[in-house]
């Protein structure tokens, strides 16, 4: 798909992968939906950066994506203000460090809120977004997992478990939602300079890094570049890759 003119919402925009992936996308010539929980002047300025460094359209919208109203509107407003929508990036998440064994500090009111917004939500923008896909006779859709989904690792069983959950409903959106839009999956290893990382433990920091074959975080260019190439792809959809510095092979 030519990105020239595409119209692209990234959640999570403001966040450190997320702001990678948007100017990734916006070097390409895609107009961009910055979207935000919480930071809203953080995110304008990503929006503004965007529209300064790349001569794009950006702009910033605010949404609450464990609110099924929330989603509708955000989806209505991108395509008011735009005029369509091509391209899903779904990057937004929330973990909190608990170490596997200490089940008791993993609680039914955390599980479910990392649920909310690592799996529920990325589900219901992917609903919102796959009729005005359909309509347009063309889409593509990007989850951003991680390698915690593919094997018992991360900060949480809760974070562990909703991203295998978010690899598999890109498999089962990519068959629901063929041919039209196309959905993939990218799973990075640990990156430095983001709050999902800030919120790990030191010492998982530091393994992390030391147990990969190349000895060195993730890179967050490498994963936005990747968003790049699955959203110009025509033939690859139902596919998960693994950005890690070489931990993890599946």
């Amino acid at each position: 798909m030519d990105l020239k003119g595409a119209v692209a919402l990234v959640t999570g925009g403001n966040g450190g992968l997320g702001q990678r992936i948007c100017h990734a996308l916006a070097r390409e010539g895609a107009t961009i939906a910055v979207m935000y929980a919480a930071s809203r002047d953080q995110a304008e300025a990503v929006a503004s950066d965007l529209a300064a460094t790349h001569g794009v359209e950006a702009a910033a919208f605010a949404c609450d994506i464990t609110d099924a109203a929330a989603v509708t509107r955000l989806v209505d407003e991108v395509k008011a203000r735009f005029g369509r929508l091509d391209i899903l990036v779904n990057d937004a998440a929330f973990n909190k460090s608990i170490p596997f064994p200490d089940l008791d500090a993993m609680t039914e009111e955390l599980w479910e809120k990392i649920m909310a917004v690592n799996l529920t939500g990325p589900m219901r923008l992917t609903k919102a977004v796959a009729p005005v896909m359909k309509a347009q006779g063309r889409g593509r859709i990007v989850n951003i997992a991680s390698v915690a989904g593919l094997g018992p690792s991360g900060s949480s069983i809760a974070y562990a478990v909703s991203k295998a959950g978010l690899i598999h409903l890109t498999k089962c959106m990519a068959v629901a939602l063929a041919p039209e839009t196309l959905v993939n999956c990218v799973a990075p290893g640990l990156l430095e300079g983001t709050r999902a990382t800030a919120n790990l433990r030191p010492e998982q920091v530091a393994s992390s890094a030391t147990a990969s074959l190349l000895k060195k975080p993730a890179d967050k260019d490498d994963c936005a570049d990747m968003v790049v190439t699955m959203c110009r792809t025509e033939t690859m959809t139902g596919q998960t890759i693994v950005i890690d510095a070489g931990r993890v092979f599946h």
